[in-house]
């Protein structure tokens, strides 16, 4: 059946910003897979491609920045039964972004629920003609239908007398209600994939909760899959099934959700772990002055291009020759994990003698 396969596969994914000071690769060869009714949590510091790589699959990657290689398959269900179902194969790359094909996909199949409430919808226009918007546009349906749609989507996502929120402007909502607005138009089209980037952004513990129950809920009733985008790895633990780890540009690590937090391989992703608070140690600091542990050193120069790994100046288990010389491959430690890193290569030996060639060469 189809929900075995891939609903989104991306592929070497380049998309890089050209800009007066130099090239900006904010993403650099990311390759991932979303499934059906799945969530894969996109997680990594601020400035490491996250929300570009989400923008790429949207077509919307921002101007001067462009799609430079790679190739983003959607899978789209043609028809499904209890039996077979047969997919329209079409690449999002090929597609240009105001192109007919691409309007039918983005805000319909594909939807995405942008970090900032407040500027994902027009302060000047009420809710409910926001959403109506994309109901009429993708349904074909009649105006008053479309509002009927949208209050009962408003409903579904738990907001308050919906016939009445569905003519108010977003700034007479409060933040939480702002964000499931946001998600209601998302959802309106009922879409095979919600792209979730940070959406509990700036929102208090006991909302923050209540939209990560409400996402949850509203997967399960539309059987959408999610790529949800954060920087906060106790939210991956609660929503993700697969986790991507990324770092300036490409996905370091990737594997289920449990494994990410039982069995880490990239420095990187350890070091992450490792600076989340944690209660035990909080009760054991007490009245001890110890600092949180933090990654050492800075993200490197958007516009630089390191040669090797590129968390190598920040990684406690740099091997010099190797790391700083050759950039690491992906290897599959184990079935459905993969790690791009030197000390988990079968024959490190053999690569630091080709950085040591490499050196040779270029002196």
């Amino acid at each position: 059946m189809l929900s075995d396969n891939a609903l989104v596969e991306v592929k070497n994914l380049r998309t890089y910003f050209h800009l007066a000071e130099g090239i900006v690769r904010a993403v650099d060869g990311v390759d991932l897979v979303i499934k059906p009714g799945r969530t894969l949590g996109v997680v990594g510091e601020s400035g490491c491609g996250k929300s570009i790589t989400a923008l790429s699959l949207m077509q919307l990657v921002p101007s001067p920045g462009q799609i430079e290689e790679g190739e983003i398959i959607y899978y789209k269900t043609v028809q499904e039964t209890e039996l077979t179902a047969t997919a329209d194969v079409i690449n999002i790359t090929k597609l240009q972004s105001n192109s007919r094909e691409m309007r039918a996909i983005r805000g319909n199949q594909i939807s995405m629920v942008f970090q900032e409430p407040m500027t994902a919808m027009l302060p000047v226009r009420t809710v409910g003609s926001q959403i109506m918007e994309a109901i009429i546009l993708h349904q074909g349906v009649e105006k008053e239908e479309a509002r009927e749609r949208a209050i009962e989507i408003l409903a579904r996502v738990n907001l308050p007398n919906p016939d009445r929120i569905v003519d108010t402007y977003p700034f007479q909502l409060s933040g939480g209600m702002r964000q499931r607005a946001v998600i209601a138009m998302a959802l309106s089209c009922n879409p095979n994939l919600l792209i979730a980037d940070e959406p509990t952004t700036a929102l208090d513990v006991t909302t923050e909760a209540q939209i990560l129950d409400l996402m949850r809920n509203l997967q399960r009733d539309f059987n959408m899959a999610i790529m949800y985008i954060t920087h906060n790895l106790g939210v991956i633990a609660e929503m993700a099934d697969e986790v991507a780890v990324m770092y300036m540009g490409k996905v370091v690590e990737q594997t289920d959700v449990r494994s990410i937090f039982l069995t880490p391989l990239h420095p990187y992703t350890r070091a992450l772990l490792r600076s989340i608070p944690q209660l035990d140690d909080v009760m054991a600091r007490a009245g001890k002055k110890k600092r949180l542990e933090t990654i050492r050193g800075m993200v490197p120069d958007p516009y630089s291009v390191l040669r090797g790994c590129s968390f190598h100046p920040r990684c406690p288990q740099y091997m010099p020759g190797v790391c700083d010389k050759v950039a690491p491959e992906v290897i599959e430690v184990e079935p459905g994990h993969t790690v791009r890193c030197h000390l988990y290569a079968p024959r490190t030996s053999e690569i630091q003698e080709a950085a040591e060639s490499t050196k040779d060469t270029t002196s």
